[in-house]
């Protein structure tokens, strides 16, 4: 029996130094679909060079885009990956495995990903395992809701974990992380404030507090040495941002 086909999506902008490198990680994948949303680069010449399938598409969220995506693919088995990412020789083999089975231990599976952070992996903390369901079957599942930050793949059925590391590229610089964080948070903040939810000072000094505490001490983020140290530090400053915007949202002048 044939295997079953897989199609892998991602979406990008202005990823022309990181694109090509996750695509040669997809490349035992019957289709690759790349929704790019104006980029200004080589991206898409550079996703056409590796085979893929560009398309274009203006971005009104990450949930709504990667939906879009999801649905543009030829086959119902999903490998989703952002432009960032790319698959580790461990985790190919397992999902090579999984698909040999015809994926039938589960509708969905998930895998630990590894953030490279200035150098070197962080395996502690609130970065590892970090496990993410993108392997999935768009029949019983895909990117569900109304969040369109922070969003994940949500399945009806049974999940299974496969081994292996899901790699993740994700900061150019420290103030690409520090400027992505500004943006999640002011997109996080609006999506709290349309909810209903109001920001109170506890939040802006509690919050902050307890994902460090989380992260460094509790799950051991301090065993990645002084990466881990900062990027604890600099995922707390996420969550203030986060309260401090939602606090400007509903005190703004009506």
């Amino acid at each position: 029996m044939d295997p079953i086909p897989l199609s892998a999506c991602v979406i990008t902008c202005n990823e022309a130094d990181r694109i090509g490198d996750c695509l040669t990680s997809l490349a035992f994948c019957e289709e690759i679909v790349v929704v790019d949303s104006g980029s200004t680069d080589a991206t898409r010449e550079i996703a056409r060079q590796h085979g893929a399938r560009v398309l274009q598409r203006a971005f009104d969220g990450y949930r709504t885009q990667k939906d879009y995506a999801v649905r543009q693919a030829a086959h119902d088995w999903i490998l989703f990956l952002d432009a960032d990412e790319r698959i580790g020789p461990e985790l190919r083999a397992g999902i090579v495995a999984a698909r040999a089975a015809g994926f039938a231990a589960a509708h969905g599976y998930r895998f630990a990903r590894a953030t490279r952070y200035f150098g070197a992996y962080l395996r502690h903390g609130n970065a590892y395992p970090d496990r993410v369901l993108r392997l999935f079957d768009r029949r019983h599942g895909g990117f569900r809701g109304t969040r369109e930050i922070h969003e994940h793949v949500e399945v009806d059925g049974a999940v299974q974990t496969l081994r292996g590391d899901l790699l993740h590229e994700a900061y150019r610089s420290l103030d690409d992380q520090l400027a992505r964080h500004a943006r999640y948070a002011q997109r996080m903040a609006e999506h709290l404030h349309a909810q209903g939810r109001r920001a109170r000072v506890v939040n802006l000094l509690l919050n902050p507090a307890w994902r460090f505490l989380r992260g460094y001490l509790l799950r051991g983020g301090f065993l990645d040495g002084w990466r881990g140290l900062v990027y604890a530090w600099v995922e707390a400053w996420y969550v203030r941002q986060k309260f401090i915007r939602l606090w400007l949202l509903q005190h703004a002048p009506r």
